[in-house]
């Protein structure tokens, strides 16, 4: 039986985990591409974070969410059970590679504390804590692992234009057929995605703007909190608007600001390093607004992120901090701004929205006591989500071309666990058939 030629666009963590699946149950790996624009994971440098071996989360965060509510809308396509045993799937491909396995646990908080209730709603769900100074590592072991079954990689290579038409990808220096596409981007392609579906008119579902800050302050003022709960998530609607805020990707006990660099302008994320020589005793973690309602949410969010750039980079205001050092010691790039440059620039910028945020902060001072002026903020941290085109949920094809497949931040999936297990889902299918 002749089997097709398969090529991945993006060697993020859906990307990886198909191909993984794939050879994992015989298929020849020399019959397998995987394209991506970055670095293998010997010549990836630390600060690379948009593109490379793992994609984003998989070099530099390190927690894998356990839950069908958390990452975007899994069980949608395949139902709560066979989505939990995709995570699964997820989660033992990291922990093969992991050069100290014994180190991932697993956190489970139970039970919202009341001091919580009045203030915030506290989504409860299981975390699986890799460690973020391990992901190095395990991208270098996972690579090699797939390149012993023989699969291609194509380092540093854009991918300029795909013709779904006659299964063509062109690049930079050469074009490539496949039989089987499987379309996995990170956050760095959504635009080319975006490109794609207005060329090839692809029906789509748009999404909400998601956007915000990355907060920081001292972890001790926190910390009655991280006992219950290591990566908490706050949450709160604004029925009369629709307008929530979620806090996002806690980061704790070592914990950095990352800067992100996508489509010219600088945005804010963060992660965390296993080990007491790393350890500042810091917390991080982003607040987050869903906006819906937003026409054009994509274009409104890079207007937004453009008109708080500033000289190359984002901003950070504080009432008594100054911006922390990242884990390789140098200060955070980001421009220092008063509390007036905040009323008049940073404020038209979120365009009446900005509000949310800070009543958000306010409140955690009421939670948290000791807070008071003791925080800062980076300005922006942003989730680009591009319409969501329409699969098949059977295997997440396009309905317009059955043997594309698109997964990861290409299908409005948040989050490492989320976007691999799209991928082991469509190489399933694509075994089974």
């Amino acid at each position: 039986m002749k089997q097709d030629k398969i090529v991945i666009v993006g060697a993020g963590v859906a990307g990886i985990n198909a191909a993984t699946k794939l050879v994992d149950n015989g298929y020849p790996g020399e019959l397998i591409t995987i394209i991506d624009k970055g670095s293998d994971p010997h010549n990836r440098l630390p600060e690379e974070v948009m593109t490379g071996m793992l994609g984003a989360g998989g070099w530099s965060d390190g927690k894998l969410t356990y839950h069908t509510a958390i990452g975007g809308q899994l069980s949608k396509y395949c139902g709560e059970d066979k989505a939990m045993e995709l995570m699964d799937q997820v989660i033992s491909n990291f922990s093969r590679f992991h050069p100290q396995p014994e180190e991932i646990f697993c956190s489970d908080p139970q039970e919202e504390p009341e001091f919580i209730k009045p203030y915030f709603g506290l989504r409860l769900f299981p975390v699986w804590h890799i460690g973020s100074n391990f992901l190095h590592e395990i991208a270098k072991a996972w690579y090699q692992y797939l390149v012993d079954k023989g699969v291609v990689f194509e380092w540093e290579t854009q991918v300029e234009d795909i013709d779904f038409n006659d299964n063509r990808i062109y690049t930079h220096n050469a074009d490539l057929k496949y039989d089987t596409l499987i379309f996995g981007v990170g956050k760095s392609g959504i635009d080319f995605a975006q490109e794609l579906a207005q060329q090839y008119d692809l029906p789509d579902e748009p999404k909400p703007v998601q956007i915000g800050v990355r907060f920081e302050a001292p972890q001790k003022h926190f910390q009655k909190l991280i006992d219950i709960s290591y990566d908490f998530k706050l949450y709160r609607k604004f029925g009369d608007t629709g307008v929530s805020l979620r806090s996002f990707c806690t980061n704790n006990n070592a914990a950095y600001v990352a800067v992100e660099e996508t489509y010219g302008n600088v945005s804010y994320n963060g992660h965390a390093k296993k080990g007491e020589q790393f350890r500042n005793d810091m917390t991080n973690f982003g607040i987050l607004m869903e906006i819906p309602g937003i026409e054009d949410p994509f274009e409104w969010s890079r207007k937004l992120v453009s008109n708080v750039n500033s000289g190359g980079t984002g901003f950070y205001y504080s009432p008594s901090r100054r911006p922390s050092e990242t884990s390789e010691g140098e200060t955070v790039s980001t421009k220092s701004i008063s509390a007036r440059d905040l009323e008049y620039i940073v404020k038209p910028a979120f365009k009446g929205h900005f509000q949310y945020i800070e009543d958000f902060i306010e409140d955690m001072k009421k939670v948290f006591p000791t807070l008071e002026h003791d925080w800062g903020i980076y300005v922006p941290e942003v989730k680009y989500l591009s319409p969501e085109p329409l699969v098949d949920y059977t295997n997440l094809a396009l309905t317009k071309f059955p043997n594309v497949h698109f997964v990861g931040d290409a299908l409005s999936a948040r989050g490492i666990t989320v976007s691999g297990a799209q991928g082991i889902y469509v190489a399933e299918d694509i075994l089974c058939n």
